[in-house]
């Protein structure tokens, strides 16, 4: 573990879902309809409308990867070709920390963290899956927030951040889920980047059918997190044939290497249709998103600002660079996205304790080459704080 003369604050850590996540709280009558459990085969498989799920590979998380085993190759090291299966190794039994609010807190300070922001495991891959039925997809979340307060809290021993989760597919019900998430004291809010199933097709979130939500979140001035899970895009390499059902760590080349982004797109709606203009306090952050489309997507906006500039009631790419946070990849190029975004609005996120992440959240100093002391101190710790704090 990197030791740091401070305490850091982490922008992306983890649990794993208890099996009843989902099911403890859901109404009775919309049971069948969301999710259940059923013996498949001989394993136990995570049914969502009525059918297997396979967003997660083993969705009750016992045993589970080593935090950090994929950290080479997702640095693009895998010399000797091993199979993603092989690359994760031996599983491990799972730790009373990812599944315990009092563990965990132990834990945070055995990794010498102030705190963490927490995100679902499971829970960023269901949206897709129940998209088709809305009224069944509003259920379960509002089921599963529950949860997340029962077992987690929303700023327990204010150390512990959760995020419930905020689906906007039935906008009234999004704004009442809000409105309940802040009388519990959230401190952010999570959603997933991408456009708004409808039954007519998809829909820009910037849509001021959705004015509602932004305005109670800016009202409350706390942060929308969209953290990365399945997206819907999907569809995209499908047409490339390398698409289909969303699977974590089904890898294929070609899927990698193709361009659409989810939070790219998401950004660029949320600028482009006005969504900042009419909520100034307004701020976003972008977790484990990786941050490789800030560039291009800059650059976007500025070539279009400079062709329409009636388009936009401010500078686009100064906009971007005021409401939003980003927490990018250890791997990506952080030097570079000092001088695209500017240092106040980095955020250092271990994605703790996935295979994916750092097994020592810390160790993300290690790639902030470039940066001096004092920046360094904010992308580990006030930059986040600064984040859940209301703006002056």
């Amino acid at each position: 573990m990197s030791r740091l003369d401070f305490q850091a604050f982490d922008a992306d850590h983890h649990y794993y879902e208890a099996e009843d996540a989902f099911t403890r709280h859901i109404e009775p009558q919309m049971a069948r309809r969301c999710m259940q459990w059923a013996v498949v085969g001989g394993r136990k498989r995570l049914l969502v409308g009525g059918k297997v799920n396979r967003f997660i590979p083993n969705p009750t998380f016992d045993p589970v990867a080593k935090p950090g085993i994929l950290d080479a190759y997702f640095r693009g090291r895998n010399p000797e070709g091993k199979d993603i299966r092989t690359l994760f190794g031996e599983l491990d039994p799972i730790h009373a920390a990812y599944r315990d609010r009092d563990a965990r807190v132990e834990q945070l300070d055995a990794q010498g963290l102030a705190g963490c922001l927490l995100f679902p495991t499971l829970g960023v891959g269901m949206e897709e899956s129940l998209k088709h039925d809305p009224q069944a997809c509003v259920a379960a979340f509002r089921a599963f927030n529950r949860w997340i307060e029962e077992d987690w809290g929303f700023a327990f021993q204010e150390r512990l951040y959760a995020a419930p989760y905020i689906t906007l597919l039935d906008v009234k019900a999004a704004e009442a889920e809000v409105e309940w998430a802040l009388s519990r004291g959230a401190h952010l809010v999570c959603m997933r980047a991408g456009p708004v199933a409808q039954t007519s097709g998809s829909i820009s979130p910037a849509d001021p059918r959705f004015d509602g939500v932004w305005g109670r979140i800016a009202e409350a001035d706390i942060p929308v997190a969209y953290h990365s899970g399945d997206n819907g895009y999907n569809q995209f390499a499908a047409e490339w044939g390398v698409g289909g059902e969303f699977q974590s760590f089904a890898y294929d080349s070609l899927r990698l290497c193709l361009s659409p982004q989810p939070i790219w797109d998401t950004l660029a709606a949320l600028v482009c249709g006005g969504v900042f203009d009419r909520f100034p306090k307004l701020r976003v952050a972008t977790i484990e998103s990786g941050s490789s489309w800030l560039s291009p997507l800059l650059a976007r906006l500025k070539k279009a600002y400079g062709q329409m500039p009636f388009a936009f009631k401010a500078d686009p790419v100064q906009q971007l660079r005021d409401h939003v946070f980003v927490s990018p990849y250890y791997e990506d190029d952080l030097e570079g996205l000092k001088n695209q975004l500017g240092v106040t609005h980095i955020l250092f996120g271990s994605d703790y304790p996935h295979a994916e992440g750092l097994a020592e959240p810390t160790d993300f100093i290690h790639d902030l080459k470039g940066y001096d002391s004092d920046e360094v101190r904010l992308v580990m710790r006030e930059n986040a704080l600064g984040l859940l704090q209301p703006q002056a």
